[in-house]
């Protein structure tokens, strides 16, 4: 064994073999960090909603005030109900929002 990761270290132009042994490709699952977080919708400030795709400043802001007025949004498609927001904005966010 100790021979093999010798030669392995040679071929590989590494300077040892616990090099060889360390310069592996990682294996398992990916990382958690990789995972997408979804934001929720009816907590949120405006700062953080600005985070989605399609959702400026000023969008942000009106989530944040219907919310206020008309209570917890129940579904991405209560989305609409702010005003400049269409079907395709909401479309774009049906994976990125949580509502609880």
């Amino acid at each position: 064994m100790k021979r093999l990761l010798m030669l392995s270290a040679v071929l590989l132009g590494l300077s040892t073999p616990i090099q060889a042994l360390t310069e592996q490709e990682p294996q398992g699952e990916p990382a958690a960090s990789s995972q997408i977080a979804t934001i929720n919708i009816n907590e949120a400030s405006a700062e953080e909603l600005t985070a989605l795709p399609g959702i400026g400043k000023v969008k942000a802001e009106a989530i944040v005030n219907y919310r206020e007025e008309h209570g917890p949004f129940e579904d991405v498609d209560d989305l609409t109900k702010v005003n400049g927001i269409g079907e395709q904005t909401v479309k774009g966010l049906k994976s990125k929002v949580s509502f609880h």
